[in-house]
């Protein structure tokens, strides 16, 4: 029988997620007993779980890579990048949707309970090392994410967008089943350790049709190009608090987990899935930049965004060594700052009780509210890629991985796309500087505000003080090879 000091072991590098699951077991017992009237509670309890939980995560000592579970879960310095941009990104959603849901009189204290949930599920998948570990994790994450999207159930683009999103997800989860089953039938094996040591001798057509299909859930995930479909419409459609949680946590979790299949469990094969990686960069970046030239809806605008996005951070995965994944850890964390400042400001499109999501509602803002122009504008010019914001070093590190590895071209197309994106960002900023103003918002509220502050100081000061997060996401990369 195991005692307790055998048992602690085993559980350390699990803390941070049990302390997510016991908590979040105690928030719902808390909401059931005190109904709506512990909606407050329950928020706050969920904010203290995610910030307790960040620290325990960056708390790791630098350099350990311990695995738990029979080698099905993994803690290094790659999950512990990424878990924290999760952990970050989904406290944001909470800060986020306060001031939203009361004015939308849909404030229930379920919201916060599936953002931990979803939490717990995106904390699994960059921790899995094995094929039923990384399901589970996606699983939980994907049901959690579901119901969150048509959180506002009187609404019907709410619930057309948990519907789409529901329906389309059903389907690339079976499609990371057949490609899982198909990679477990013709290795004999579900821990990518066990993987790559089979796969250093045998990668036939089956392990090729396997990689295809869990590829392409994986994209799904991520919404890259040609499994992005559902993002514009579940984007528009679902509350713009939780728009902008799909936009952030999930996007840096489903590229952790993408990252740790191809470089954690297919190392050897690196000749197969580059393809299909360079395919889906290629294609991504090309919908994200023309396909957002035509919208009028701000959050249609943001969807395609992200979409080209993970365009440009699949080039550092495409590269397919420790400098292309320090790009792509690098391009994660500035893209969850400018997306989040982003959000935060659409959020503050309010008069009285009525929220805009049209770009030109933007018109003349740089006249009504200053501050906020400023914020957006530099938001707008990081991801449009301009210097010396943050947004440029996010691609100049994986065009730069890109090069090195021999990929000239796709680095050539990466800064094409950036050149033709650039025309949708900066037309945001020509309506807000050069359009006549419309009436003025309502001032911004405080969660908005911090979340703003936050990630403006990382997207504008970024070039000043670099070392840091260079530094963790070049320990993170290291960590996988």
């Amino acid at each position: 029988m195991p005692t307790v000091h055998s048992v602690l072991p085993t559980l350390a590098p699990l803390i941070p997620e049990i302390i997510l699951s016991v908590g979040v077991m105690v928030l719902i017992l808390y909401g059931a007993f005190r109904g709506e009237r512990s909606t407050e509670g329950v928020n706050v309890g969920a904010l203290i779980l995610l910030v307790l939980a960040f620290f325990v995560v960056i708390g790791q000592a630098p350099g350990t890579k311990v695995t738990t579970l029979s080698g099905a879960f993994i803690q290094d310095g790659f999950a512990k990048v990424m878990k924290a941009l999760v952990l970050l990104g989904s406290a944001a959603a909470i800060l986020l949707s306060r001031d939203y849901f009361q004015r939308a009189r849909i404030d229930r204290f379920e919201y916060p309970i599936l953002i931990v949930l979803c939490t717990i599920g995106m904390m699994v998948m960059v921790s899995a090392n094995d094929l039923i570990a990384l399901y589970l994790g996606l699983e939980l994450q994907s049901l959690a994410a579901y119901v969150i999207a048509s959180f506002h159930r009187d609404d019907l683009k709410s619930t057309e967008a948990g519907l789409k999103y529901f329906v389309l997800g059903a389907l690339s989860s079976g499609m990371l089943l057949y490609g899982a089953s198909l990679i477990y039938g013709f290795t004999g094996t579900v821990s990518f350790p066990g993987i790559v040591s089979v796969l250093n001798e045998n990668a036939g057509f089956g392990i090729v049709l396997g990689i295809v299909f869990v590829a392409a859930a994986m994209a799904f995930k991520m919404s890259a190009v040609p499994f992005h479909m559902w993002t514009p419409d579940v984007y528009e459609g679902s509350p713009t608090p939780v728009t902008a949680f799909f936009a952030s946590a999930p996007k840096m979790a489903a590229v952790a987990m993408t990252v740790r299949v191809f470089i954690g469990a297919l190392p050897d094969v690196t000749a197969i899935w580059q393809q299909i990686i360079v395919f889906i960069a290629i294609a991504s970046m090309a919908l994200g930049s023309f396909a957002a030239i035509g919208q009028r809806n701000i959050k249609r605008l943001m969807a395609y965004s992200s979409i080209g996005n993970i365009g440009y951070a699949l080039i550092g995965l495409a590269a397919g060594s420790e400098e292309g994944i320090r790009g792509v850890v690098i391009y994660m964390i500035i893209y969850l700052a400018m997306t989040l400042g982003a959000f935060a400001i659409i959020l503050s499109m309010r008069r009285r009780d009525e929220m805009f999501e049209s770009i030109e509602d933007l018109s003349g803002l740089s006249r009504t509210h200053p501050w906020m122009a400023f914020c957006l504008a530099m938001m707008m010019f990081s991801l449009a890629g301009i210097p010396p914001l943050a947004g440029f070093f996010a691609k100049f590190y994986v065009f730069a991985a890109a090069i090195k590895a021999g990929l000239v071209v796709l680095a050539v197309i990466g800064v094409v796309t950036s050149v033709v994106g650039a025309y949708y960002y900066l037309r945001v900023v020509r309506i807000m500087y050069f359009d006549e103003p419309k009436a003025p918002y309502e001032a911004m509220p405080a969660g908005s505000l911090i979340v703003l502050t936050l990630s403006s100081i990382v997207v504008i000061l970024f070039w000043l003080l670099p070392s840091p997060l260079v530094g963790a996401a070049g320990a993170a990369a290291k960590s996988l090879f």
